[in-house]
């Protein structure tokens, strides 16, 4: 079976998907009988369209080479589109949006009215509108899948959309941002905050603006979408959040001298979500290292269950993508 697939943003995550789709074609074409067309590409410079498919390969060198995939020079149509343009021109059967766009629920709701599925990593639009989003995408008999949205491609919204369905969560604690992670442990260490922070960014692992991360903006989009599945739709306005920023060494050293770290630690409970510094014993799957998140989910049945992976990564966040890709082509094949 053809899938047709626009991607949106075409940065480090769109770029790490379209690898995967070209290392994995061979390996989903067995296995699920799928082949991917990518039959646009937009990024902030405009909208490459080609209807019999685009050459990855080559899209991947005129990015990383030029910058923008308006540089391309060759027989590929290239239009001045935005996202909203480019949804309902463009003929894809899966609109895939892996940018950062605050606004992107208005584009995601056109592609379900033009009968497309959606696949996303883009957390605003279900931070604030999932009821909307989702119920969009009921009404059509459409997929509407986000799994790279929290942890990456660690399966934490399957395990709750799919996997606990006779069960009734009763509260999640998780930690959920790798960034924070990195400079508290960079603290523990013997760095200053300011030390630790700009070593994440030289490393990559921090943004040039990190304000999302270390004030906790990041883990409590996060937060609220794990609310939407456990329990009901609610937005980020209704959480309360706070960063790492009043995170003190001696508060780093005080935990330490207890057998605990600190850690940012998200409390999702029904109604309610919190993010903030919080002690954690040493022992506690929450203590984590590197890029590394974790949840525990307390439900009636279960009691607690641990699920714990890589929460950061390109090719990570990739998996998350590409499996709801192929999740959301079965989906519309049957």
């Amino acid at each position: 079976m053809d899938v047709k697939v626009s991607i949106f943003g075409f940065g480090n995550v769109g770029r790490a998907t379209a690898r995967v789709l070209l290392k994995k074609a061979g390996f989903i074409q067995r296995r699920y009988g799928l082949e991917f067309k990518v039959v646009s590409i937009t990024d902030r410079s405009g909208t490459l369209w080609m209807p019999e498919g685009i050459d990855l390969r080559e899209a991947l060198t005129v990015k990383e080479s030029l910058g923008r995939i308006s540089a391309w020079t060759n027989d590929y149509e290239l239009y001045d589109m935005g996202p909203k343009e480019a949804v309902r021109d463009v003929g894809a059967d899966i609109v895939v949006d892996v940018t950062n766009e605050v606004n992107a629920h208005e584009w995601h709701l056109l592609a379900l009215r033009e009968g497309k599925a959606v696949v996303t990593s883009n957390k605003p639009p279900l931070a604030f509108h999932y009821g909307k989003l989702t119920k969009e995408a009921e009404r059509r008999g459409l997929p509407y899948l986000f799994e790279a949205t929290v942890m990456a491609g660690t399966p934490i919204i399957t395990l709750l959309r799919d996997g606990l369905l006779g069960d009734s969560v009763e509260r999640i604690e998780a930690v959920l941002n790798a960034t924070t992670t990195f400079i508290l442990s960079e603290m523990e260490r013997g760095a200053t905050f300011e030390a630790a922070l700009k070593r994440a960014q030289k490393l990559g692992i921090a943004e040039r603006d990190p304000r999302g991360d270390i004030l906790g903006i990041d883990a409590g989009y996060k937060a609220t979408i794990l609310h939407c599945i456990a329990f009901e739709p609610m937005t980020f306005d209704n959480a309360e959040v706070s960063g790492i920023v009043e995170v003190t060494e001696g508060k780093i050293k005080r935990a330490g001298k207890s057998g605990k770290t600190v850690r940012l630690v998200a409390t999702v409970e029904k109604g309610t979500v919190t993010v903030e510094p919080r002690e954690v014993p040493l022992g506690s799957p929450l203590a984590v290292e590197s890029h590394e998140n974790a949840a525990v989910i307390k439900t009636d049945l279960l009691g607690e269950l641990v699920i714990k992976g890589a929460g950061a990564g390109l090719k990570e966040t990739a998996s998350g993508v590409v499996s709801d890709v192929v999740k959301a082509s079965l989906s519309l094949s049957g």
